[in-house]
């Protein structure tokens, strides 16, 4: 048995000091320090630093040099998501060949067996069922109508999948999936209010990256940010200050509500690394102070390593430290229905913490 000693340990709902974290595999209790006897139990001190559960990223396309997409390097990049704090995610995938999406789902089916690093937890397909108009940084010669054949033989992989409801087939292709307990996130769409309205009333229940890929909101055509602010679904946010305007992170969430704003990286194979020319999709990214853009201007994906992306969303908000957490801890496990293994430092949850900072820079990952 391990204890974590001399830690502010965010909890759920506040942060808990003078307490030992005791774990092994699991965590075992939360018990005050003058009230246990430490004799024969290994112990780690925090330093004073906050303790975290570790964070959950839906949506991550790569990280130090390696892509989801790539041959090889889904090891690599569960290595280098720990330095950010992450201990669980979701591996993004890209509009590609399909024979190289296909070949990016089955190295993450093998990868989820593999718990050595940060726990690939299955993909996020993101593309190719998108919208033209709205594709981002996808290229648009490998956008295709949703096929449910196409997928099928990965329902145990796909976690998350993204999807234009306004595409032919797209309203019977949301319903097997959410059927399948695949979750249906809308994004890369111009999908209409009505539309919208359909796709979340057949199992939609997500918002792909609010406010990138969509049409702005207006006040005669709601569109996807209308439904996304008016129905009961969770909302994706990237917090790098460049995505989204800062002022808005609070506005979100007194819209949504604290427990249906996640937050994500959304971050591709330069996260952690420097300026540079990288790629994306197989299209050259171009990395400059922190932004990520196609030759053309477009924002493709992001650098911003997770722990990052909740300082900023702490320090732009009037949030509690341990309300803007969940955001990246328990609010993705709710969404995922791992909650009662992960998201939160509870007892009987797997052990996996992050150790950081006053600056939420990560000191430590115990996993």
């Amino acid at each position: 048995m391990r204890g974590i000693i001399n830690g502010k340990l965010i909890l759920k709902d506040g942060i808990a000091l003078d307490k030992v974290l005791l774990f092994d595999e699991r965590i075992i209790d939360i018990v005050p320090k003058d009230e246990i006897n430490l004799s024969g139990v290994e112990i780690i001190d925090a330093g004073g630093n906050f303790v975290s559960a570790g964070f959950i990223n839906i949506h991550v396309h790569g990280c130090s040099g390696y892509d989801v997409m790539d041959e090889e390097g889904l090891e690599e990049i569960s290595k280098g998501l720990l330095k950010t704090g992450v201990t669980s995610f979701l591996a993004t995938t890209m509009s590609m060949e399909w024979e190289k999406v296909e070949g990016a789902l089955n190295r993450i089916r093998a990868a989820m067996k593999n718990n050595r690093y940060a726990n690939v937890l299955g993909a996020h397909l993101e593309g190719p069922f998108i919208s033209r108009k709205y594709k981002g940084a996808h290229d648009e010669n490998y956008l295709m109508e949703p096929n449910y054949e196409r997928i099928e033989s990965f329902r145990d992989v796909i976690k998350i999948i993204t999807v234009a409801p306004e595409l032919k087939g797209a309203v019977e292709f949301i319903k097997r999936c959410s059927e399948d307990n695949i979750i249906v996130s809308i994004g890369h769409s111009c999908a209409s209010l009505d539309e919208m309205n359909v796709a979340i009333d057949q199992g939609a229940r997500h918002i792909t990256h609010l406010f990138n890929a969509m049409p702005q909101l207006h006040h005669r055509n709601p569109s996807v940010l209308g439904a996304a602010f008016t129905r009961d679904v969770t909302c994706e946010i990237i917090p790098d200050n460049i995505h989204v305007h800062p002022s808005l992170y609070e506005f979100v969430v007194n819209v949504k509500g604290k427990d249906r704003v996640i937050i994500i990286t959304d971050s591709n194979r330069a996260c952690l690394l420097e300026d540079g020319v990288y790629d994306l999709g197989g299209q050259d990214v171009y990395v400059k102070n922190k932004k990520a853009t196609l030759k053309d201007g477009t924002i493709a994906g992001s650098i911003l390593p997770m722990n990052e992306g909740i300082r900023n969303f702490y320090e732009n908000t009037s949030l509690e430290l341990w309300e803007v957490v969940n955001m990246a801890t328990l609010n993705p496990a709710k969404l995922l229905g791992i909650d009662d293994k992960k998201g939160s430092i509870e007892k009987g949850k797997d052990a996996e913490f992050c150790v950081l900072d006053d600056r939420f820079e990560v000191v430590r990952v115990i996993k």
